[in-house]
Order: C-alpha cells, then sequence, then structure tokens
C-alpha cells in the first residue's frame, strides 16, 4: 500500500513531490512490541485460553463470578483480549494476575490442567513480568497520542524509552527490579525458588534485548534524519542543512535578534514560528514543513472510534456528516445562545 515503486505513496508525490510520507508512531510502537519470546508466547497463549475457556460460556462465567465474590476479589470478571487494540494486552493480563488465585480455583474445581500453570512459580513470575511490561508500553504508547503531537515530540519520547530499556537491562544484572513492581513482590514471594529466579533473568534478558532490536529497526531508523531537524526546535544551537548563501545569511538575521530570542524563551514550538516576522517568512515556511506532518494517525483512529459509537443498530442511517462534525469537533456549543435564538413551543 506504502511502497516506494508502486502505491498511493508515489501516486500523490507525483503530483506534489515535497510532500513528506510518514509511518504512524503509535503502528511502528505496536509491532516493535508484538514479538515476544517463545517462553512468554507459552504463557500469553495458555492464559487466552483460560480466559476464553471462563468467558465464552455464560455458566462458567457466572460461576466464576460467584467465585470472585466468595473469595473476597477486588474484580468478578476477566477482560477478553484483542490483539488489534493498542492497550488490550497489559489491562488483560493484569485482570488476570490480579484474580490469579481465583482462577487457580476454579480451574482445579473444573479438572482443567492449566490449573497447574497457575499454580507453578515460574508461570506466575513470568506473568506478572509481562503485565509490568506491557504496562510501560502502555505508559509510551499513550504518551505518543495526542491531537498536537509531532514527529520531533514523539521521536524524543521513543528515544527516552529506549534508553529505559538499557537502564532497565543493567539493573537486571545487578538484580536490581524495583523498575518492575509486581516481578519484585513475585520474586520476593518465591525467593527460595532459585532455579526458577534464574530463568525468568534470562528470559527477561532476552526479551529487552529484543524489545531494544525491534525499536530501533522500527523506531530509531529514521535518527538521522530527525536530527537534522534539530534547528527547529532550537535554531539558536543547531543551523538547517543545505542553505544557500542567501538562506544562510537571514538565518544569521533571524538568530541574532534579540527579540527573537526573548519570543522563543516564551512560547511554544508552534507559537514560536507562528509568530515570526513576515521578513523571515521563508525560514518560517520551511521550519513548519517539518512537524506539520502527522506523525500518529490519532486524530484518524478518533474519527473511526466516533463513527463506531454513532453508527449503532438503532441509528444506522448512512450520512452522518454533521452529526460527526460536532463529535470531532473541539469547540464547545453555546446552548444558551443556541436556545435563545430559538421560539419557545407552545
Amino acid at each position: 500500500m506504502t511502497e516506494r515503486f508502486q502505491s498511493i505513496q508515489v501516486l500523490v508525490k507525483q503530483k506534489s513531490p515535497q510532500c513528506v510520507w510518514t509511518h504512524c508512531m503509535i503502528h511502528r510502537e505496536a509491532l516493535a512490541s508484538k514479538e515476544v519470546s517463545r517462553r512468554l508466547n507459552i504463557v500469553l497463549t495458555t492464559v487466552v485460553t483460560v480466559v476464553n475457556y471462563i468467558k465464552m460460556r455464560p455458566l462458567k462465567s457466572r460461576i466464576f463470578s460467584a467465585l470472585c465474590k466468595d473469595m473476597g476479589a477486588v474484580h468478578s470478571a476477566l477482560l477478553f483480549y484483542c490483539e488489534a487494540r493498542w492497550l488490550s494486552r497489559e489491562k488483560f493480563l493484569q485482570r488476570v494476575y490480579e484474580l490469579r488465585e481465583e482462577i487457580a480455583v476454579f480451574l482445579e474445581e473444573e479438572n482443567r490442567q492449566e490449573a497447574e500453570n497457575f499454580r507453578d512459580s515460574l508461570f506466575v513470575m513470568k506473568l506478572s513480568y509481562m503485565v509490568d511490561i506491557f504496562d510501560k508500553l502502555n505508559n509510551l504508547n499513550l504518551q505518543l497520542q495526542g491531537a498536537n503531537t509531532h514527529i520531533l515530540d514523539t521521536s524524543d519520547k521513543v528515544s527516552a524509552f529506549c534508553r529505559k530499556l538499557e537502564l532497565w537491562s543493567r539493573n537486571l544484572k545487578s538484580e536490581n527490579l524495583t523498575m518492575f513492581a509486581n516481578l519484585n513482590d513475585c520474586i520476593k514471594t518465591y525467593k527460595a525458588e532459585e532455579q526458577h529466579v534464574k530463568v525468568v533473568f534470562v528470559t527477561i534478558e532476552n526479551h529487552l534485548a529484543m524489545l531494544a532490536k525491534n525499536f530501533k529497526k522500527y523506531l530509531l531508523a529514521d535518527d538521522k534524519l530527525i536530527s537534522s531537524y534539530k534547528w527547529v526546535r532550537d535554531p539558536f544551537q543547531n543551523t538547517p542543512e543545505k542553505l544557500s548563501i542567501e538562506e544562510e545569511e537571514t538565518f544569521i538575521d533571524f538568530t541574532a535578534s534579540g527579540e527573537t530570542k526573548r519570543q522563543f524563551s516564551n512560547k511554544s514550538l508552534f507559537e514560536f514560528w507562528e509568530g515570526v516576522y513576515d521578513e523571515f517568512s521563508a525560514l518560517k515556511i520551511r521550519a513548519f514543513r517539518i512537524p506539520l506532518p502527522f506523525s500518529t494517525s490519532y486524530l484518524c483512529e478518533t474519527g473511526f472510534s466516533t463513527v463506531a459509537s454513532l453508527k449503532t443498530k438503532y441509528r444506522s442511517q448512512l450520512n452522518i456528516e454533521k452529526e460527526l462534525r460536532v463529535s470531532i469537533s473541539n469547540i464547545k456549543p453555546s446552548f444558551e445562545k443556541l436556545c435563545s435564538e430559538r421560539q419557545a413551543q407552545g
């Protein structure tokens, strides 16, 4: 669909050669975090099987809910896992981890062989790690979302996460697990089982290395391109590349202005470049070409979600243009003014 030689990308660039094609940073983050090692995948597959066994049978689901209430659990139901939903995996695993004791009791009553897994310290420790790491990945995903994000901002957040991966790997080698709260508590509980703990450490080390590799592959491939954009964020410390002599002279005049420096320190990135004087309009246009392209498909996804909420079985008309416009608009309607302009009936 977006190949370089025959795709919509090529067709668009034929009409507008200066357009820039970007791959959604959130989608790339999801691709980078999708792959898990075989050992962790076994845990995920087992948990999905157990949850589907309980949730897809109404009677089993009601029995499990009653069991949770009898055991004083915080929750009384499990969550389905949806691979297409970005935040589903962590929430799904978190709920299973919180109800692991109730699940074990239920499976034992059902004579299911999966009950042994929820009594196995190695399985539970791996599950606790998956809850922790996917919680951190969810936090990154949420940071990448938002209506006003741009490529410089999202790149910073991804770079920070990659540095955190390196930090966690170093801490892991020194057996410091404070960054993984659930796993840390779990390790303390099963501290006597040293052999299982060692296996978990190796599994985590391999997974963190896999994440670092995938993030570098999917998200850090544009590092050189991003580094060439530094002048947009701070024109007083960085100079744009490939400027003509005339453009360089203009850039020198721009950075030498005391008023420009004052505005730069008091305004946001967009506000600063928007307020640049007309005499530097060429530089202003060049700067705006960098943060303006959408770095994520967040706005599109928001629109899809709005359409899904509008078009229910009770409201299935095809033409929802006006309703959609109102739903996704940031402008708050003045209901008092609208009502005052209409004559009351009666």
